[in-house]
């Protein structure tokens, strides 16, 4: 093509070129991510990314020494008055290194975390394996697999187990909110964070959504599009349902971080139930009972 036939840039039909990711949602799964991300992709100076969870900071296939962002940490520009764009990876909260990763990529990087009661969201992503792909362990491998006790510091060796059974099979490991919370307050400083709990935002939606283009520093929506559960669990899974004992022996092993959690997060957990078991105000059995109705 001669190059007096280009379109000149700025005119209508010009490459938009691509932007750099400017804000993330980063946790928790099943906690709401995929709903919040949605919404904020229609807001007219938002760019909605190829991918809603671009995975890019818990990628251990990345040369960290020396990441090439500009190749591998942009996407197309849809409108040239797209000015966010964001990735909504909610295993970046507790990834090991995923945050120092984030951090030395973009230092004043906004974060949005959305939590949900530890109990309800371990059952609600071993629901979600399951319901992919019935040869995905059943409830009692998924608990004893990584037994994790407290948040994790490395991703274990590839060589020894495949970093994608790692990703998915680490549901007690995704609960210790407090730590996730303590580590990410170490690298971005506390204004850089909005925390919302999913409770509240399935209650009044509508302010949830004022509150995070608020803190994105974007003009609220003239209409806030309707509330939509994305990513939907299944209505019934097969398999194995949890007991009342399991729910209150993973309850006891949050019960520190999540002291820590409220501590450091000032959102109200009382409605919880895990904060509910852990206080005595609720039989671990009427959970279990709530689960079972999931699982045939």
């Amino acid at each position: 093509m001669n190059v007096s036939d280009a379109t000149p840039p700025g005119s209508p039909g010009a490459p938009l070129g691509t932007m750099a990711y400017n804000f993330a949602v980063v946790g928790v799964q099943k906690g709401g991510t995929s709903t919040l991300a949605v919404t904020l992709n229609q807001h007219r100076l938002v760019c909605q990314a190829p991918d809603k969870e671009r995975h890019y900071f818990d990628d251990e296939t990345v040369n960290w020494s020396a990441p090439d962002h500009e190749r591998d940490y942009t996407a197309p520009r849809r409108a040239r008055v797209h000015r966010l764009l964001g990735d909504a990876s909610p295993t970046y909260l507790y990834w090991p290194h995923a945050l120092e990763r984030m951090r030395a990529y973009k230092p004043d990087m906004p974060l949005v975390a959305v939590f949900r009661d530890p109990l309800e969201r371990l059952f609600s992503h071993w629901v979600m394996l399951r319901s992919r792909n019935l040869a995905w362990p059943d409830w009692p491998d998924f608990l004893t697999e990584w037994p994790h006790t407290s948040l994790p510091d490395e991703v274990p060796d590839p060589a020894e187990v495949r970093t994608m059974r790692w990703r998915h099979m680490t549901g007690l490991a995704r609960g210790f909110y407090g730590e996730q919370l303590q580590r990410g307050f170490e690298l971005f400083d506390r204004p850089q964070w909005l925390l919302l709990e999913l409770r509240t935002m399935l209650a009044d939606f509508p302010s949830t959504v004022d509150r995070t283009t608020d803190f994105l520093d974007l003009p609220r929506f003239e209409h806030v599009p309707p509330l939509q559960n994305w990513h939907a669990g299944a209505e019934q899974v097969p398999g194995t349902a949890p007991t009342a004992g399991d729910l209150a022996r993973v309850a006891e092993v949050y019960a520190k971080d999540l002291a820590l959690f409220e501590e450091l997060s000032g959102i109200d957990t009382s409605a919880w139930p895990t904060r509910l078991i852990l206080d005595g105000r609720l039989d671990p059995g009427e959970l279990a009972a709530r689960f079972a109705r999931k699982v045939r």
